[in-house]
């Protein structure tokens, strides 16, 4: 890997982004010859297969507004299977498809991202309010970087996603924009993109023709006041990658073909710092 510029890719787990998506990441990858370590999502495949199990998505809202999925331990069943099994080997493949030696990997598998769960979830479920004591989800504490590192050593392409490994050998559902930070800043990665199936940031999240070209990172306040919902997330994430040395973080959309290179010239939402 050495003086190649490393990227760090978060790929959305959204509906519209398919099988073709992926092969769109690897061909542009393929192309530009520059080390690539991917994180993707799942959250359509696990709502579906959650759904086709008889377990329907329970989501829990906190005082702050914060829609959260409720992981106990059936679901989180549920989500190894769609993200660590479907979707990872559906990334591996297409990219294995397109020359790229990728490795399937979680965020438990070396270590790579360690953490504990929380200790309750408080909120609202339904409009009542709720506290749940046996839920999977939790944070990020330490990242260990070592596997990752081999892997790009020697040519390899590291496809991870969550879950994070929790205390005894538990796993914890951890934010994929999180994780793809975390390895961002340990890596020294030169960017950071995260994709999803809009064009980038969205002033209206109904409307693509809404989307803003540019947030400033010496701004935070501003920065977090143009997101909505989930990409609060997101946006934090970015502001966390400039201020912790990622040199470009873009927003960008994961339905495009050459997703990756039209990221990089400029197509989305820049995060200047």
């Amino acid at each position: 890997m050495t003086g190649r510029t490393l990227l760090v890719i978060k790929i959305g787990g959204g509906a519209a982004i398919d099988h073709a998506a992926y092969a769109h990441f690897a061909t542009d990858l393929a192309s530009m010859g520059e080390p690539a370590v991917i994180v993707h999502g799942g959250n359509a495949e696990f709502s579906r297969l959650s759904a086709a199990l008889g377990m329907p998505p329970r989501m829990i809202t906190s005082a702050s507004g914060r829609v959260t999925r409720y992981t106990d331990r059936a679901t989180m069943d549920a989500m190894l299977m769609a993200y660590c099994g479907k979707v990872n080997k559906t990334v591996v493949g297409a990219f294995q498809a397109a020359g790229l030696n990728a490795v399937g990997l979680s965020g438990m598998d070396g270590r790579v991202a360690a953490g504990r769960r929380k200790p309750m979830l408080r909120g609202t479920e339904d409009g009542k309010p709720k506290v749940l004591r046996d839920d999977h989800a939790g944070t990020i504490e330490t990242l260990d970087p070592r596997l990752v590192r081999l892997l790009l050593d020697a040519d390899y392409v590291p496809v991870l996603t969550p879950p994070a490994l929790g205390e005894d050998g538990v796993p914890i559902n951890v934010d994929g924009d999180k994780l793809a930070l975390a390895l961002a800043t340990e890596l020294g990665a030169a960017a950071l993109l995260f994709f999803s199936d809009t064009p980038g940031l969205l002033r209206d999240v109904r409307d693509e023709t809404t989307l803003i070209r540019e947030i400033d990172a010496a701004d935070p306040a501003s920065a977090l006041a143009a997101a909505d919902g989930r990409m609060v997330v997101k946006v934090e994430a970015a502001l966390g990658a400039i201020a912790r040395g990622v040199g470009r973080v873009v927003f960008a959309d994961a339905r495009v073909e050459r997703p990756v290179s039209r990221a990089l010239a400029g197509e989305g939402t820049v995060v200047r710092g």
